[in-house]
C-alpha cells in the first residue's frame, strides 16, 4: 500500500495533515504502508514517525531535520566537506561577544562581510556589512529579535560573484540549473524578490560543474527535493563552486512555474516508487 501525505500526489491511501501533529490514525496508516510520500511541509514529527515505521519515504528530509536552519547548513557543509564561504556561527549576541571578545576585539572578518539570521528566505534576512555602522545597526536588529524568541545568526566571508548565483533544482534524480544573475550593481544578493533575472543558458560548463558537486551532496545527505544555491568566486573560469544554502522550499519560476513543478514532481516519485524495495 502507497501512503500519500501529498495533497497532489494521489496515492492508495491519503491523508492530509497540514498544520498539526500526526496522531494515531497516521501512526496505524504508516505502519501499513509500503511507501509514504510527504508533503514539503510536512513536520519533524510527521517525518520522524514516517521514516522510524516505513523504510520507503519520499523526500529525505533526514538532513533538514537533523541541520536545521542556516546554522545547521553550516554544519553540515563542514561536516561533509563541501566548499563554503569562511562562516562563523553564533546562537546569540551573548555568544558573539563570548567567542570574539567584540566590541573590544576586532572580528575575524574584514568588511565587507554578510550577516545572516538563522532563518529566513528569498534574501530578506541576508545583509552585506560595509562598515562597523553597519553591523552595530544589524546587531540592534538582532537583539531585538531575540526579545521575541528569534535566536542565532552567522556572519561570512563575502565573495565576488560577477552578481549572479547558480541554483540547481533537485527533484528525485533529476536536476535543473539555471543562473539568478543581479543586474543592479548596488543591490545585493540575487534572489528574484530583490529583481534578479534568470538565466538558464551562460556557461553551461560552470553549470555542469555545480550539478557535479550537488550530486555529491545529494549522495552524501539522501536529499532527493530541494534547491541548492551555489556561487562561483569572481573570475574564477572553471573553478570549483562554493555552497552557500539549501532551500526545502524553492521558488518554482526558474523550472516553469507550480504546474511544472508538480508534473516533475509526480515523474520523480513514480521513478522513485519503482526503484525501492517492497
Amino acid at each position: 500500500m502507497i501512503l500519500s501525505f501529498h495533497p497532489i500526489i494521489v496515492a492508495d491511501k491519503n491523508i492530509i495533515c497540514a498544520g498539526r501533529d500526526p496522531g494515531n490514525a497516521e501512526l496505524d496508516a504508516i505502519k501499513q504502508a509500503n511507501a509514504v510520500i510527504l508533503p514539503q511541509g510536512c513536520r519533524q514529527t510527521l517525518f520522524d514517525m514516517a521514516a522510524a515505521h516505513c523504510l520507503n519515504v519520499f523526500p529525505d528530509y533526514h538532513a533538514k531535520f537533523k541541520f536545521p536552519d542556516k546554522i545547521g547548513q553550516a554544519d553540515l557543509f563542514a561536516h561533509f566537506a563541501l566548499p563554503c564561504p569562511r562562516t562563523e556561527t553564533f546562537s546569540s549576541i551573548d555568544d558573539l561577544f563570548h567567542k570574539t571578545g567584540f566590541p573590544d576585539h576586532a572580528l575575524n572578518f574584514d568588511t565587507p562581510f554578510v550577516f545572516k539570521f538563522n532563518w529566513g528566505g528569498e534574501g530578506d534576512t541576508v545583509t552585506r556589512i560595509d562598515s562597523l555602522s553597519d553591523f552595530d545597526k544589524v546587531l540592534e536588529k538582532t537583539a531585538s529579535c531575540e526579545r521575541t524568541g528569534q535566536y542565532g545568526f552567522l556572519i561570512q566571508e563575502f565573495i565576488k560573484t560577477d552578481n549572479r548565483s547558480l541554483r540547481v533544482v533537485v527533484i528525485g534524480q533529476k536536476r535543473i540549473s539555471y543562473w539568478r544573475t543581479q543586474p543592479d550593481p548596488n543591490q545585493f544578493g540575487t534572489a528574484l524578490s530583490k529583481g534578479a533575472k534568470i538565466d538558464q543558458d551562460s556557461n553551461q560548463a560552470l553549470q555542469d560543474s555545480g550539478i557535479k558537486w550537488v550530486d555529491q551532496l545529494c549522495k552524501k545527505t539522501g536529499i532527493n527535493l530541494a534547491g541548492i544555491d551555489l556561487i562561483f568566486p569572481e573570475t574564477s573560469g572553471t573553478a570549483n563552486p562554493l555552497f552557500l544554502e539549501i532551500n526545502y522550499f524553492f521558488g518554482r519560476t526558474g523550472i516553469g512555474g507550480s504546474e511544472q513543478f508538480y508534473a516533475l514532481l509526480e515523474e520523480a516519485v513514480r521513478i522513485w516508487l519503482k526503484n525501492v524495495e517492497f
